[in-house]
């Protein structure tokens, strides 16, 4: 039974068994995502004081400005999985195309590939708001000593072998699961180890929080304007508070310890939504629904979307069961009102 104050180190040799699959290999890669995020942490936590934050004057594949400490997060992620021959491929949100990776060993064992979010909420970062790192992590589908193609990363997330996120808060912390629940652990930063701080981390089934930027209310579906009415109005339990921190990895941290919901919508300005599945959702709802959560798109499990490329974006609707299964009975009954004119 794992005991809080336990070393991430101690918890992932205890918890391996479990693993249907014990080669010792996804413990070494969560190992290498482990310092990774020493790294990023050190160097997030010292942005005010050297040249590392502001745009580096490019845009991404999804045609937004890169950050300094996007870039560098980019980076530090792909050098540190890399060196370690733990992976046989990476995709990033920050990259255009996936990077196949070759062991100098011909008949390379290699079997999992990486998908990752470096830096959710950078655009933060220079106002000293939380940011994280998210990521996902598979089995590949083609044959293991090849290179890998499209289709080890177009997977759906139901197939998801592993997935967490890296939140550099007031503390680090690093929170996953491997499918047997989610805990989380936080670095002591005096001597550079995670300690499990937040076992068996659960979702309360209800919350009084809702996260979605209101500011693109007129943008929205009618479903979300009739929900969003919904939290605000006084009646039972409600009206719920308003509370959107603008990082993905913030907001649904806070919303899993304490009860919420967390919305980015469709609009008229971003048809198929804004968050990718690949590199957000299909992780966080891993997430969500093993803490015992829900994760949705309106109107289906988001683990359940058959990926078609590689930056594809989705509407994305997650957190305590109950306030998504009701967000989704309102995105239900605007449809069936339109449709039925």
């Amino acid at each position: 039974m794992s005991q809080k104050n336990q070393t991430l180190g101690e918890f992932i040799i205890e918890n391996q068994s479990s693993f249907k699959y014990t080669s010792g290999e996804l413990s070494r890669l969560i190992n290498s995502i482990r310092l990774a995020a020493k790294v990023v942490n050190h160097e997030v936590n010292k942005a005010g004081l050297v040249d590392i934050i502001g745009t580096v004057g490019d845009t991404n594949i999804q045609g937004e400005d890169q950050q300094k400490l996007d870039v560098f997060a980019n980076e530090t992620f792909i050098k540190t999985m890399t060196k370690r021959n733990i992976v046989c491929g990476i995709a990033s949100e920050e990259e255009d195309d996936f990077i196949s990776i070759n062991s100098q060993d011909e008949n390379h064992q290699n079997k999992y590939v990486v998908l990752i979010d470096p830096l959710d909420g950078s655009s933060n970062i220079d106002v000293n708001v939380s940011v994280g790192t998210i990521f996902s992590i598979y089995r590949r589908v083609t044959p293991i000593g090849t290179p890998v193609t499209l289709e080890d990363f177009l997977q759906k997330g139901s197939q998801q072998v592993a997935a967490g996120y890296i939140i550099y808060g007031t503390s680090t912390m690093l929170v996953y699961t491997t499918g047997h629940g989610v805990n989380g652990f936080t670095l002591n930063p005096a001597i550079g180890t995670f300690y499990l701080s937040h076992p068996d981390m659960i979702f309360p089934e209800s919350g009084k929080i809702y996260s979605v930027n209101e500011g693109n209310y007129i943008h929205f579906p009618q479903g979300i304007k009739d929900y969003i009415k919904y939290c605000q109005m006084e009646e039972g339990d409600r009206p719920y508070t308003s509370r959107y921190i603008g990082s993905l990895v913030s907001d649904f941290h806070r919303n899993m310890i304490k009860g919420g919901i967390y919305m980015y919508p469709k609009s008229s300005q971003n048809s198929n939504g804004k968050l990718r599945l690949l590199y957000e959702c299909n992780p966080m709802a891993f997430l969500a629904e093993q803490a015992k959560g829900k994760a949705s798109d309106g109107f289906k499990r988001i683990m359940d979307i058959e990926p078609t490329e590689l930056h594809q974006r989705v509407p994305f609707i997650c957190g305590s069961k109950n306030m998504v299964e009701t967000a989704e009975e309102f995105m239900e009954l605007a449809q069936k009102k339109a449709t039925s004119f």
